[in-house]
């Protein structure tokens, strides 16, 4: 893949020429939030909720306590712990009470599973509606292209469909879909917008990219596999916003004790892993989307990204190994251990993944959302110098690993 900006070397600093900004990053939070320990709680009562009523359905006794016993043990087992997640957020106040009766989604008194994708798709409609309205609430200025980036929802005509026309921007908008690619779909997003930047005539160009991912709609508490429980104690809801366009000439200057305001894109690619295509899979079935994983992802990818890398940054003209020590690594927080093997193969110092850690611990794992907070968090933190490398990296069902190379604005 073509390099969109040279770095040329300035004492030991970069400073990218004219290429590709991405820039003005907006979050926008569901509007509900329980901690991890909340969560594994209501995690715990709806998994005994849902086999009692499973039983039952099938003419058998109501649970017995040995399996009501056994549950918080499991989830305390292979779900994702407090001490790496502290809270999650989520759209449906159904994960905030054990009413089932009154829930939306999960009512798991009349099924095992929950309610069925027609009304699960109702639900992701209104969540997307109102998260892009909320993300353009104060926007006038109409994006010349908005592409929305999601894995756990479909419904036509689309949240930004509806948006671009609600804001009377139908003749200056193209929204473009960009879905179910998991969780690395900001990176390939960032390549679409890209092309629509390079197609375009007007250098004041801009395409908008929006992430609306409502994970704990896909939940199945009937499902008591270690493999589930990992999933369901993981993924959160999140939402984020941001901005490419044609960068002009140098970046704007840093202001002191401010968060920089973005970075210039130097390179992308992306490469699937052999014999892994059974290892992730994010499918759909008739009580919401079904993601499967196996032990082998965290190593398999860490065998994987130590040449990958190499070839990434030598598509922007740099070394790897001469570049590795002072770089800044934006990895995908798929789970506590994807961070930590890939930084263990990689040799990485803590301080080179902490946003990663960090966005994980806020938030949990939001899917296609969840890199962009990443790169949010770098800035936002001040732990990024002008010109600093920032490799990022993500993957998704394939395998596929997914890369950028940026460089954060002067």
């Amino acid at each position: 893949m073509a390099t969109l900006t040279q770095p040329r070397i300035v004492g030991n600093r970069r400073s990218g020429t004219d290429g590709v900004r991405l820039h003005s990053f907006c979050i926008v939070r569901p509007p509900h939030s329980e901690t991890q320990e909340e969560a594994l709680r209501w995690l715990t009562d709806a998994h005994i909720r849902a086999e009692e009523t499973r039983r039952l359905d099938n003419g058998n006794p109501a649970v017995d306590p040995g399996f009501a016993a056994m549950m918080p043990k499991l989830l305390r087992r292979y779900g994702c712990s407090s001490d790496k997640i502290s809270a999650r957020g989520c759209e449906l106040n159904d994960h905030l009470h054990t009413s089932w009766e009154e829930m939306e989604v999960y009512r798991l008194a009349e099924s095992s599973k929950g309610a069925g994708m027609s009304v699960r798709s109702k639900v992701f409609a209104r969540g997307a509606h109102r998260t892009l309205n909320a993300m353009f609430a104060s926007e006038s200025n109409a994006p010349d292209d908005l592409i929305h980036v999601t894995c756990t929802g479909y419904v036509a005509p689309s949240a930004a469909q509806l948006l671009v026309v609600e804001k009377g921007w139908r003749q200056r908008t193209r929204v473009t879909h960009a879905y179910h690619m998991g969780c690395y779909a900001a990176l390939p997003a960032i390549r679409i917008g890209r092309g629509f930047l390079a197609s375009a005539s007007d250098h004041a160009h801009r395409v908008d990219i929006a992430h609306t991912e409502l994970c704990t709609l896909h939940l199945d508490p009937s499902d008591h596999s270690p493999e589930q429980l990992v999933v369901q104690s993981l993924f959160a809801d999140g939402h984020i916003r941001y901005t490419l366009s044609h960068g002009s000439g140098s970046p704007p200057a840093a202001t002191p004790g401010m968060a920089h305001s973005g970075y210039r894109i130097l390179t992308l690619t992306e490469e699937l892993l052999a014999d892994s295509a059974d290892d992730m899979r994010w499918s759909v079935s008739e009580w919401g989307f079904r993601m499967a994983l196996t032990q082998n992802v965290p190593e398999k990818i860490g065998n994987a990204l130590p040449a990958f890398l190499v070839r990434l940054f030598s598509q922007a003209g740099l070394s790897y190994a001469a570049e590795k020590q002072n770089a800044i690594f934006a990895i995908h927080p798929g789970g506590p251990r994807i961070i930590d093997q890939v930084s263990n193969a990689l040799g990485l110092r803590a301080e080179q993944c902490a946003a990663s850690h960090t966005v994980l611990r806020d938030y949990g794992n939001m899917s296609s959302a969840t890199l962009p907070h990443v790169w949010n968090e770098i800035l936002e933190s001040g732990a990024a110098e002008p010109g600093q490398l920032v490799a990022s990296l993500a993957f998704g069902p394939g395998l596929t690993i997914c890369g950028g190379l940026f460089q954060v604005e002067q």
